[in-house]
């Protein structure tokens, strides 16, 4: 992140963007895939699951927490029912985008609308992680939506991202912004700068991008939330947001995953390390060795997968996702999870 400031960046992004300017290239059906005419058969899984959602009403909060909370502490509870909102409404969105017609976009623009009307993004990037749904959201439905709409909603994401980017400008020496929450941090940034085609903040996000790989993966491929809580689930809960970033990137021309930094760090290699854990090549007892003390307490509380050997069924859908930029671990993402997540489904190529 060494001679970039960030401040500056969003500045530049959020002036380039209100002027309401057109889009220079064709809007992509999410920020990381289109929707092809041979994902059609994934449809009735999907409208299924919608279905039983139909008359459902949105129902935002203002704040999300769930970070570093248990269940039944705070607003815990209603966090979890509240984001529920979230894949339902980008779920909709790809099944009117398939074909099933206008039913889902009015629901998808329901539900997007009252989310920024009633959310204050927090910044925090582990209670915000699942708002990637929304963003797929907009970058689907958001040519149907009217002008003033979609200028709120644009608004609204530029205002969010600009955040995100200042805030990690002005970032302290904690692990929390180079470990997994900065992998979240990442993905949200560049999610949002290539759903709004805005080319500086794609800039920043690329810089984030790679400083993260800096920082967080060694040339071998191990990640520092591994050596900082010796399990597995916090490596798939690192790479996941950084594949997604990843993806996103792609659209517009870049290949993120096989970046290499000096040291020769890259994703890629990091999916190399774990993908013997998720083939049951190897295997790992969880959190044995975490210097994290929360992780004892979700333990002792009862919380699956904070003890015990790792399931490499867990890490199904990031290699789902990661398939799409190296076909050869499809078979292994098959394995792990026979079907693919929703949107995976619709939108895999």
């Amino acid at each position: 992140m060494s001679g970039l400031n960030f401040r500056r960046v969003a500045a530049i992004g959020l002036a380039a963007s209100l002027c309401a300017c057109g889009f220079s290239r064709a809007w992509a059906a999410s920020p990381w895939c289109p929707v092809l005419p041979s994902q059609a058969a994934a449809l009735p899984s999907v409208l299924r699951h919608l279905d039983s959602a139909r008359d459902r009403p949105p129902a935002p909060l203002s704040r999300l927490h769930t970070e570093g909370t248990l269940p039944h502490q705070g607003i815990y509870d209603e966090s979890i029912a509240a984001k529920r909102d979230l894949p339902l409404m980008r779920d909709a969105a790809l099944a009117w985008r398939a074909g099933a017609g206008t039913v889902w976009l009015d629901f998808s623009r329901r539900y997007l609308m009252a989310w920024v009307a009633t959310y204050r993004p927090s910044l925090n990037p582990i209670d915000e992680t699942g708002f990637d749904a929304l963003i797929d959201t907009y970058a689907i439905i958001g040519p149907s939506l009217p002008p003033d709409k979609r200028a709120r909603v644009r608004d609204y994401l530029h205002a969010w991202v600009a955040g995100y980017i200042e805030a990690i400008g002005h970032h302290n020496t904690r692990s929390t912004w180079t470990n997994n929450w900065q992998s979240h941090r990442v993905k949200l940034v560049t999610m949002m700068a290539v759903a709004l085609d805005d080319t500086s903040l794609f800039d920043a996000a690329r810089t984030l991008f790679r400083a993260q790989i800096a920082a967080n993966i060694a040339p071998d491929g191990e990640t520092l939330d591994f050596r900082e809580r010796d399990a597995l689930h916090y490596v798939v809960y690192d790479l996941q947001p950084m594949v997604q970033a990843a993806l996103a990137a792609r659209t517009r021309g870049e290949d993120w995953y096989r970046w290499m930094g000096d040291d020769g760090a890259s994703l890629a290699k990091a999916m190399a390390w774990l993908t013997p854990y998720a083939s049951g090549e190897k295997t790992h007892e969880e959190f044995v060795h975490s210097t994290v003390r929360f992780d004892a307490i979700r333990a002792q509380a009862g919380l699956k997968g904070y003890s015990g050997p790792f399931d490499p069924r867990s890490a199904g859908a990031l290699f789902w996702l990661v398939s799409e930029l190296d076909p050869s671990l499809r078979p292994l993402a098959e394995r792990l999870m026979p079907r693919p997540p929703s949107f995976v489904a619709l939108c895999g190529q």
